[in-house]
């Protein structure tokens, strides 16, 4: 069972996004919230796998609000795609983004899809990612193969244990593989990883 926290200013907004987690018998909602700080010291207690938010029409509202949250899965909607500041979402820790027009279908997928750890951008954000450029302000290092083969799998979700268990190689060996492409990237967490590999067409999600 997917524990799921839906937060939304909107009433309305709320109650829908609940009814659509709450339509699905392997998702429930343990709380819902109009703003995130009022769950925010919920969160330890409620242990929820992922975290249901409504950007509305207003996304640079939610920033300051997303450092309070402790580490979580968190999957966005928002209305208005084009106002989505990417590289700050993503550092803030959220994992996924659909639009106000997805289906339920689109989103119940997408709350099951980050709660495994995958990340999950609505079309229309892919069309916001820089498309790669040959000449780049800020070349980055190139991955060599093995590396190439375990971002591929980070963006598919995939934990140290499970990437070391199909490259037939120690948990060890790919801790020092993901610290690699790290650094080569210019990020510090997994999700960075992913994104700048969509950016720079390394990898496709």
């Amino acid at each position: 069972m997917i524990r799921v926290i839906v937060v939304a200013a909107s009433p309305v907004v709320r109650a829908g996004l609940s009814a659509v987690v709450s339509s699905n018998p392997q998702l429930t909602v343990v709380a819902s919230a109009s703003d995130l700080g009022m769950v925010s010291q919920e969160i330890e207690q409620l242990q929820p796998d992922v975290i249901l938010l409504d950007f509305g029409s207003n996304p640079e509202a939610i920033w300051s609000k997303l450092q309070l949250i402790p580490e979580q899965q968190i999957i966005a909607i928002a209305e208005d795609m084009d106002s989505i500041d990417l590289e700050t979402a993503f550092r803030l820790g959220i994992q996924g983004i659909l639009s106000s027009t997805s289906t339920e279908a689109e989103i119940i997928a997408g709350v099951e899809a980050v709660a495994c750890g995958l990340v999950v951008l609505h079309p229309s954000i892919l069309e916001l990612l820089p498309m790669r450029e040959k000449t780049a302000s800020h070349p980055v290092q190139t991955l060599t193969p093995r590396e190439m083969e375990v971002l591929s799998m980070l963006g598919s979700g995939l934990g140290n244990k499970a990437i070391a268990k199909r490259l037939q190689i120690s948990e060890h060996t790919v801790k020092f593989h993901v610290s690699s492409i790290f650094q080569k990237l210019g990020v510090s967490t997994r999700t960075e990883a992913v994104t700048a590999g969509v950016r720079l067409g390394l990898i496709m999600l």
